[in-house]
């Protein structure tokens, strides 16, 4: 088993103090450039933007307008549901690479997306730019019963989206994009529709007869990629469920799975950022509890390839 140490809980400064909490609680996606860790939250309408060198409040940055309802229900409702943000190195407009983050793509108001870029040295530097994941939907909708998008990741010229799977649909899978394709289309108010180019179905396993399901992923040196699954205790990708374990895994651009570890305690871990030293992966990962009462936490772990 995979023993996890909690950093810090994902404390912010809020726009607004009378409307805002002063911590991320819903953290569904991690990605680090440089000396700086950004995480979406499924709930929100801002990126969270921290220091890897301390633990001081990060700040929130607006990616779309307007302001979510409180209550919970009602919120869960509305929210843009992004769940997965991966570094993009660099293309056209973009000369030291971008943030990409998307939604969950599991109702029709959670297709949308944002690129932001960075500067050298991993810190924003533009506007958020907002993007229209229909031209990938229509293929994906014919593909899962239940598109629920969860991760993405970079590898070579190809972009990786990590479709979670449920208890009454198990369809974990990886599904596979020529990267500058889909950058334009995501762009293009007009793009055509978008199909992947391929799609590798992924069996996690069980815990306690709940499937281990994909929260997140990220890219190893090696072109494979190390995941983040959970077992969540739901039949659908709208209603949450009670967590009964988690796992890291690494599997293969062809979806074989190569190895998988339990954590030792069943976080809902959601995303996932890795770096390797020597014969050592250090994971760092975040956390949702689908309570807006409970903060986020940063959490580390490391395992020996």
């Amino acid at each position: 088993m995979i023993v996890t140490t909690e950093l810090r809980q994902l404390d912010v400064s809020p726009e607004r103090c009378d409307t805002q909490l002063s911590y991320i609680s819903s953290a569904s996606g991690l990605v680090c450039v440089g000396p700086h860790f950004y995480v979406v939250a499924d709930d929100e309408h801002h990126l969270g933007a921290f220091s890897a060198y301390d633990n001081g409040p990060g700040r929130l940055v607006r990616l779309f307008s307007g302001d979510l309802p409180i209550m919970k229900a009602d919120r869960k409702r509305q929210k843009p549901d992004l769940e997965a943000i991966v570094f993009v190195p660099a293309f056209e407009g973009f000369s030291d690479g971008a943030l990409l983050a998307l939604g969950s793509a599991s109702r029709p108001n959670r297709g949308r997306g944002v690129l932001l870029g960075l500067d050298a040295r991993g810190a924003l530097s533009t506007s958020p730019e907002q993007v229209d994941m229909g031209p990938m939907l229509g293929p994906l909708h014919q593909a899962f019963a239940d598109l629920n998008i969860e991760g993405a990741a970079v590898i070579d010229e190809e972009l990786l989206l990590f479709q979670r799977g449920n208890k009454r649909d198990i369809a974990n899978a990886i599904i596979h994009y020529p990267l500058l394709p889909v950058l334009e289309a995501l762009r293009d108010p007009v793009a055509a529709a978008l199909a992947p180019s391929a799609i590798r179905r992924v069996d996690l396993g069980m815990i306690e007869g709940v499937p281990l399901c994909f929260t997140d992923a990220a890219a190893l040196p090696s072109g494979d990629v190390v995941f983040c699954a959970v077992a969540e205790d739901t039949d659908d990708a709208y209603l949450d469920g009670h967590c009964v374990g988690a796992a890291i895994g690494i599997v293969d651009t062809t979806g074989q799975l190569l190895s998988l570890h339990q954590l030792e305690k069943p976080y809902k871990v959601e995303g996932i950022s890795a770096q390797m030293e020597n014969e050592t992966l250090d994971l760092l990962l975040v956390t949702d509890a689908d309570d807006p009462a409970i903060p986020a936490k940063l959490l580390s772990a490391s395992f020996a390839l």
